[in-house]
This record gives C-alpha cells, structure tokens and sequence, in this order.
C-alpha cells in the first residue's frame, strides 16, 4: 500500500480531514481509485473576480485537487510526485453552480504521468479542461 492513497481514501470515506486548501474552498471527493477521482465544489459570489465571474484560480485549484488525487491513487510503496507542469484552457464563465471535476490518469510511466481533467457545471456543460504533466518520486 501506498501512504498518499491510503490517506486520501481515507479522506474519501469521511475517516480523515481534507488537506486545508480543500476545506477552505469547500472541495469535496466524491470518487476515488484506479487513476481516476471526482471532486465537487459548489461556487458563487464568494469566488467572483472583478467581472462577476468564478476566478480562474479557483478552477484550477479544483481541477489541480483532481488531477493529483487520480495520481496518487495509482502510487506504489512508498512513491509520491510533485506537478511539473500544468495547462487549463477556460470554455465559459462560471458565476454560480456546482462544478465536477472528473480527472483520469492518460499515461503513467515510472517517472512521469499524464493526466486531465474537465470541469462540468450542475447543467453537465464544460466549463474547463486541465492537463497535468506529474512527476513520479521514489525514496532513496
């Protein structure tokens, strides 16, 4: 088993508390396993940017939380990663829903992978799609 994983099931079943940034912004993991992971966020005004419109950062951070617990559910012994690089391209504005991110592990090879995410409003239209390149750690 793998510490990361066993940790963040655990989070998932509700037996540990989310990582901060998760619990300040409200992200909750609905699904997670076998290089995939669903994470919920409900947004509104509280998000909003200048225009009226969900920050783009909270859409990252949400897609980010997605991208990286697809990851660590497929970390063996005592692997971990870190992120090297991350893209997301914004389709719509969002001002006040539910957001899913639904996020799949495409590659993963012995020191890196690659992984998306796309981003739904309660309406199940897109609103955002992420790709994630993750770096494999092995202890020395």
């Amino acid at each position: 088993m793998n510490p990361l994983r066993d940790k963040l099931q655990s989070i998932r079943e509700g037996r540990d508390d989310p990582p901060p940034i998760a619990r300040t912004l409200g992200i909750n993991l609905v699904e997670f396993g076998n290089g995939s992971t669903t994470a919920t966020l409900k947004v509104d005004s509280r998000f909003h940017n200048p225009m009226g419109t969900v920050h783009g950062g909270i859409l990252t951070d949400l897609a980010g939380l997605s991208m990286g617990c697809a990851v660590a559910s497929l970390l063996e012994g005592e692997e971990s990663f870190t992120t090297i690089e991350l893209k997301i391209n914004f389709l719509r504005p969002v001002i006040e829903t539910e957001l899913r991110a639904e996020a799949r592990v495409l590659h993963k090879g012995r020191t890196i992978a690659l992984v998306e995410s796309v981003l739904k409003n309660s309406e199940g239209k897109e609103v955002a799609r992420a790709n994630a390149t993750q770096m494999i750690l092995t202890p020395r």
